[in-house]
């Protein structure tokens, strides 16, 4: 074919970076896998809306896949050995899994990190009251949310409520098809006028978000609240709790639907919790069809990322820091911590998290020459933060050029990408976090639509592309 062009479109071809379409350059069979891989996702987005609900999949999958828990190794008093697969969960939020490699620990692990929260709406502590003959729960949002987004819609309740005994009760409502849901109602058009002048992040408030929760009333007339005592007394019979048991609870509020094939050619995956999910679900994968690699492969699954990484389960914490320790205690017949800032020092890192695709009904927010698309592969972020990259990382050419040879050598297509124009806003991920520890860190993962709404929308195609990317990562990173 070179033999019909030009010496300048050879050199054109030579010389010119040109983005891929993935659908166009992967062969049928592999798009095929990227399908049946895709129907297994949905699966699991379904099963798994919340942090704990994911972390409860993670250590089922682990079990499953032959992984060990370390606090049964230490127990059993047994040394890390090549080929043997760890894990650790820590309250029940938070994750970190480990294959063990051929090399010394102390000469670098290899790290995949991803967030398992969402947006959301979470119930407050003293949530239930009764006005005009109705029962509502109020609310306090968790994360960045538009909030008139979530009104008018179908609403799910997951958490857990712990008891004054100190047992606890798992709570999923709105799920099955015989459940009942939820909804945040709305004003109608015709008396919405002053709704209307107002500015979008205005219209619908914080304090607005009341979730409405029942209407039946106790039949006792000396009763004032007597929907609320009809809907407390429903909840004491369901599930043994008091109004009070609701200060120590973690309520979560999320949507009803099912993850969706988007499309008339099914291209699509349309669900809530994309974002961080379809990367930390990639990553889990990936990793547990690791063995026999030459560098330990650690993919840490974190909270609170939508809030700051904050608290103790979130990736600002130490949870990697003493899975690290722990790795290299358990690997070696002495140890000093030394050993613990050798490996973070000799160890690379993906931050794996989705990256906003332009949108063609909204391309004024990006630099499209900078920006990622569906369908063109995996994403690389050599830097996040706002405007000036504050708050964000930065990773250096080197790693990137390490990276680059992985993916390129293995048949991956990626593309490069930042966030959007600078001045137009920004944002963070766990990188920064792990940076600090001095592991080379950067982010790359699967872009998206839509993010932080209800319903966020991904490509089939970079979401298996991603999980090759992850595996290619782990097999090949020396």
């Amino acid at each position: 074919m070179n033999e019909n062009k030009t010496q300048g479109q050879q050199l054109l071809d030579k010389l010119n970076f040109k983005l891929k379409n993935a659908w166009e350059k992967t062969e049928e069979v592999e798009k095929a896998k990227a399908f049946e891989f895709c129907q297994e996702y949905k699966t699991f987005l379904h099963k798994a809306k919340t942090d704990r609900e994911f972390e409860a999949e993670v250590e089922k999958l682990a079990k499953q896949n032959g992984f060990i828990s370390m606090e049964q190794i230490r127990k059993s008093n047994k040394k890390l050995v090549p080929g043997m697969k760890v894990y650790h969960i820590n309250r029940k939020k938070s994750a970190v899994l480990g294959v063990i490699g051929k090399a010394p620990i102390r000469e670098g692990v290899n790290i995949i990190g991803a967030h398992i929260d969402s947006p959301r709406i979470d119930m407050k502590q003293n949530p239930i009251y009764e006005d005009t003959g109705m029962v509502l729960l109020k609310t306090h949002y968790y994360g960045g949310i538009k909030k008139y987004q979530w009104v008018t819609i179908p609403l799910s309740i997951h958490g857990v409520i712990v008891k004054a005994d100190g047992s606890s009760i798992n709570v999923v409502i709105g799920e099955d098809e015989t459940d009942p849901v939820f909804t945040i109602t709305d004003l109608l058009p015709h008396l919405a006028a002053d709704q209307m002048q107002k500015k979008m992040s205005e219209g619908i408030t914080g304090e607005g978000l009341n979730l409405l929760f029942g209407s039946i009333p106790y039949n006792d007339e000396k009763i004032k609240d007597k929907v609320k005592l009809n809907i407390l007394n429903l909840l004491h019979e369901k599930y043994g709790v008091l109004e009070e048991d609701f200060i120590s609870a973690e309520l979560e509020i999320v949507p009803s639907f099912k993850a969706k094939d988007v499309g008339f050619d099914k291209s699509l995956v349309g669900a809530y919790g994309q974002d961080d999910r379809v990367c930390s679900y990639t990553a889990l994968k990936a990793l547990l069809d690791m063995d026999n690699i030459s560098k330990t492969a650690v993919c840490i699954l974190t909270d609170k990322e939508e809030i700051g990484s904050v608290g103790n389960t979130g990736a600002e914490s130490t949870l990697l820091e003493n899975f690290i320790a722990s790795l290299c205690y358990l690997g070696n017949e002495t140890y000093n911590e030394m050993m613990t800032r050798e490996c973070l020092a000799n160890s690379k890192m993906l931050s794996a998290d989705v990256n906003p695709g332009v949108d063609p009904n909204y391309e004024g927010v990006q630099d499209k020459r900078n920006a990622s698309y569906l369908g063109k592969g995996l994403v690389i972020q050599k830097y996040t933060g706002v405007r000036g990259k504050v708050g964000g990382s930065d990773a250096n050419a080197e790693f990137i050029g390490e990276l680059r040879k992985i993916l390129n050598d293995n048949g991956i297509i990626w593309q490069p990408a930042e966030l959007g124009k600078v001045d137009q806003g920004g944002g963070g991920t766990i990188a920064q976090y792990v940076a600090n520890l001095g592991v080379d860190v950067i982010d790359c993962g699967v872009a998206i639509l839509s993010m932080h709404s209800p319903f966020e929308i991904t490509s089939k195609i970079d979401i298996y592309i991603c999980y090759k990317a992850y595996k290619a990562f782990w097999e090949n990173q020396q």
